[in-house]
């Protein structure tokens, strides 16, 4: 269901960051030579021949110390050994093994999870030095001499890592069942809409702000098909997760959207909409999901005439980075269109996974340039020979032109409102990608 968890752990200053970046292929953990820069724990996709994880780079671990920020790294670090499927000790070959590596290593051997030892720091290639073959004193199997300033060592380092991974479970669910992430800030009644779907007690309902930890999948089968909702803890501002385990929920929530064919974006219909709700709105529009904005607790909101049209008409203009967005008005409590919600789901699933044949396309194409002709500057107008579309979910379109900067945002979006408009792809989210292609290529 969701990918395996690797955890980059060890004392402070061996070079943990600098080996996640290595491994990851970007900077993006912080790296400097002051002990203590990575406070929170730093998540990443990380692919090896053909295996996917998230890795997950962590503060350095003080076993023994009181300070209040290394006591914190160190209960960080715990957790992410808790949670992950295998974990990679990295060490110090400068300094050799440690009494704090050898409080690490034991804390490692009771969770019970595959071990990974990392030497860190061999520079040099060729043989390691003498000093490598005394971290097999730490009981963890055979050592790996690696250097994360230059990636020797970092394949074998990863081929030991793929051995120990589980077997995701993506693939469990057949293609026609549609897979729906539940998300939003904590207490907004995620779980109880999932609860008021399934006719019964699921999931953990609270006025607890928090109370869901993990994402859940809970199975679905009626008239309108076979769905699965995936039940997510709330999404904070960053600044205000604190709790360590609220700090894995999150990247949990997001993992959900990844996953996931339909977001229902649910929002508090008393509290209205919030920048974290536009922060979480637009996770899922970045990821190309077919996305709901699902108006929780309507039945707590005093009516007037007009009441829904003027709500709708400021959401609308909140969500105005996602124009294609559907609003749906429920009450997890008294069940008020919750009905209508699988409608929505099925519609804009389908939409996000629409295919159009490229003749179609080119007909469209040719239509809109003769309508509004093509910009120009400098005595040269753009040409788009041709589009076809290239995947879907979502619906992703390649078009191939002349000069790549001549076409202009503006028009961008005016083609891309012609799809939109010929094809009924009025709630899903769909992509434009301009390639630059010479005259003489074109026959």
């Amino acid at each position: 269901m969701s990918l395996p968890i690797v955890a980059v752990v060890g004392r402070p200053n061996v070079g943990k960051s600098t080996l996640f970046n290595k491994l990851i292929g970007q900077r993006l953990s912080i790296v400097e030579d002051t002990p203590g820069v990575t406070r929170d724990r730093i998540y990443s996709k990380c692919e090896w021949l053909g295996h996917e994880f998230m890795l997950v780079d962590t503060g350095g671990i003080e076993p023994a110390s009181d300070d209040l920020i290394l006591s914190q790294m160190r209960r960080q670090a715990e957790l992410a050994i808790t949670k992950a499927d295998v974990t990679i000790l990295v060490t110090d070959i400068r300094t050799g093994v440690t009494a704090n590596d050898q409080e690490v290593a034991a804390m490692l051997l009771k969770s019970g999870k595959p071990i990974v030892l990392c030497v860190n720091k061999c520079d040099s290639v060729g043989e390691p030095p003498v000093e490598f073959y005394e971290f097999y004193n730490l009981g963890l199997g055979d050592p790996i001499a690696v250097s994360s300033v230059h990636g020797h060592g970092t394949g074998d380092l990863l081929d030991e890592v793929i051995k120990y991974l589980p077997q995701t479970k993506e693939e469990e669910y057949d293609d026609d069942v549609i897979k729906v992430a539940v998300i939003g800030k904590p207490n907004v009644g995620k779980s109880s809409i999932i609860n008021r779907i399934c006719g019964e007690e699921r999931v953990i309902v609270s006025d607890i702000a928090g109370t869901t930890r993990d994402a859940t999948d809970t199975e679905i089968e009626n008239d309108r098909g076979r769905f699965v909702f995936i039940d997510t803890a709330g999404i904070r501002r960053k600044s205000k997760v604190l709790d360590s385990v609220e700090k894995y929920s999150v990247l949990r929530s997001y993992m959900a959207v990844d996953r996931a064919d339909v977001a229902v974006i649910v929002i508090d219909a008393a509290e209205g909409f919030t920048e974290q709700d536009s922060k979480v709105a637009g996770y899922a529009h970045e990821k190309g999901k077919a996305c709901i904005v699902a108006v929780n607790k309507w039945d707590a909101i005093e009516k007037e005439t007009n009441t829904m049209d003027e709500y709708r008409k400021k959401l609308e203009n909140d969500f105005s980075f996602m124009s294609y967005v559907p609003f749906v008005f429920i009450s997890a409590k008294t069940g008020l269109r919750i009905d209508k919600l699988f409608d929505y789901i099925k519609y804009t699933a389908e939409q996000n996974a629409v295919r159009i044949p490229t003749g179609r396309l080119n007909d469209v194409l040719a239509y809109a340039t003769s309508r509004v002709q093509p910009p120009s500057d400098k005595g040269r107008r753009l040409k788009i020979y041709y589009m076809t579309q290239a995947s879907t979910k979502p619906p992703t379109f390649v078009a191939f032109v002349n000069r790549a900067d001549l076409f202009h945002f503006s028009y961008q979006r005016y083609i891309e409102n012609q799809i939109r408009e010929t094809f009924s792809l009025d709630a899903t989210p769909i992509r434009l990608k301009v390639r630059e292609r010479d005259t003489k290529d074109v026959k």
